[in-house]
């Protein structure tokens, strides 16, 4: 009976402190939530928004977005098709879920992966100095003697139509930007006073890290990764329309833009849909991206 009690008392405890970690979780996004300026919440918004058209796109409207009906070329918005069908009478609203899907999900992958890279190597630079930091730097210097885009087309080029090709490119060029801020930020940090009198009381690395580095590094972090999103959608398109990036039948806002573009007078409404997508991505993100309410 004894054991009984404790187990529901254990359960009744273990309840509790998750209601009280939910709680505390929901409180934590009110705060930042408060914190973020007009333009960052409309933003943030906008980006909701767009995922949430990619989602239920996938689950309401189960259209294969590569199947072609040529008796229905260039149909104009209807309620079966709400934003029309393009040159070979395939569903745009398909076409748009899907190309949407692809751009973001690439997008905040390899905003994750080159953060995850360019704060860990700005850091140990910064922190350590010294060799690691030549070292760090030397490779740095070799990425940045080739322009960015350039060095994303040519990776593309070597695998044409290869989404993972795509994604280790654009990460290889992203991370350079966190590297640079991160470790920049990091000496001042490591050589500030309170850095020093941490250290003088005994306090470990991971203290030191999370109670004077952390706090300066993350907020130049969050900025660069709404812009690195957005730079990683631009590129994507960028390398989708000179025809190097993913390939036919694949919807990618790119590849559509320059597959539409000679019909622009026949149909200029279908052209204009990628082009507004791309648009409100990247605004989105550079939204997202401005100065956070004091």
């Amino acid at each position: 009976m004894n054991g009984a009690q404790d187990a529901v008392s254990e359960t009744g405890s273990t309840m509790s402190g998750a209601r009280l970690a939910s709680n505390g979780s929901r409180t934590s996004v009110r705060r930042v939530w408060a914190h973020l300026a007009t333009g960052q919440k409309t933003g943030a918004l906008m980006i909701g928004a767009l995922i949430l058209f990619a989602l239920l796109e996938a689950l309401l409207h189960p259209a294969d977005p590569a199947l072609q009906n040529l008796d229905n070329t260039f149909a104009a918005p209807s309620w079966g098709e709400p934003l029309g069908t393009d040159q070979f009478g395939r569903s745009m609203l398909a076409r748009m879920g899907e190309a949407v899907r692809i751009s973001m999900f690439l997008g905040l992958l390899c905003t994750l992966s080159s953060a995850l890279v360019g704060v860990g190597l700005g850091v140990l630079a910064g922190w350590r100095q010294g060799a690691a930091d030549r070292l760090v730097s030397f490779f740095v210097n070799i990425l940045l003697a080739l322009p960015g885009l350039v060095l994303i087309l040519l990776m593309a080029a070597l695998a044409p139509g290869s989404l993972t090709m795509l994604y280790v490119a654009i990460s290889l060029v992203l991370w350079v930007e966190y590297f640079r801020v991160v470790r920049a930020v990091t000496r001042t940090a490591v050589a500030s006073p309170q850095m020093q009198a941490s250290r003088m009381l005994g306090f470990g690395t991971l203290y030191c890290f999370k109670r004077h580095v952390w706090p300066a590094i993350v907020t130049p972090v969050l900025t660069l990764a709404a812009f690195g999103a957005a730079n990683s959608i631009l590129a994507l398109a960028a390398v989708g329309f000179v025809y190097v990036g993913l390939q036919p039948p694949t919807a990618e806002l790119g590849l559509m833009m320059v597959e539409l573009f000679p019909y622009y007078s026949d149909a200029p409404w279908v052209l204009a849909q990628p082009v507004l997508a791309v648009f409100l991505m990247i605004f989105a993100f550079n939204l997202l991206a401005g100065r956070a309410r004091r």
